[in-house]
């Protein structure tokens, strides 16, 4: 599909049907998100310093049991970090935006800031919330490459959404984004 089709498909969804995500689509999502391809990653980054960490809280992703998973970016791989179903306490950290549980599975994106700020000071903070922009343009137009429903959200009580995902200290959510097949 071309770049223009996939702009003009991308859309923003807050309706999921109950349907299981195969690993395949996944892993792709992740990979789209903070993929590597010959050593570099799909995203730029202020002075490649790559403040970005990815989550993905899952519920209903074929072949894995529902939790707290980190992708392990560099190595094309997740490691579960927090085992049970964690979907509803994640939706009531977004301020009870319900799709957050409806979705087969979410992607967080968190930053730690320290790595970007050493390099290039307060400025970083900016380097970092554009490099979680480019994130999040990936994964619409992913999500609208494979027939799929995301929505950007930044409203959520961060303190809350650190402890659902037991994000270690220095670690701070930034987006988040509901992945699942629209109902609309």
């Amino acid at each position: 599909m071309m770049l223009k089709e996939l702009l003009m498909r991308r859309r923003s969804v807050r309706r999921f049907i109950k349907r299981v995500m195969p690993r395949e689509l996944f892993d792709y999502l992740l990979w789209v998100s903070y993929g590597e391809v010959n050593g570099r990653l799909v995203v730029p980054s202020g002075g490649a310093t790559y403040p970005i960490h990815i989550y993905a809280v899952l519920g209903d992703v074929e072949g894995l049991e529902a939790g707290v998973y980190r992708y392990l970016n560099r190595e094309g791989k997740i490691t579960l970090h927090l085992k049970g179903d964690l979907m509803r306490d994640l939706s009531r950290a977004c301020l009870n935006q319900r799709y957050v549980a409806e979705a087969s599975f979410n992607i967080v994106i968190a930053v730690h800031y320290p790595r970007i700020t050493s390099v290039y000071g307060e400025r970083g903070v900016r380097y970092a919330i554009l490099e979680a922009g480019h994130i999040g343009q990936n994964i619409y137009l992913a999500c609208a490459e494979e027939g799929l429903g995301t929505v950007a959200i930044g409203a959520f009580n961060d303190e809350l959404v650190s402890r659902v995902l037991g994000l270690p200290k220095g670690i701070d959510p930034l987006y988040i984004f509901p992945v699942g097949y629209p109902a609309e």
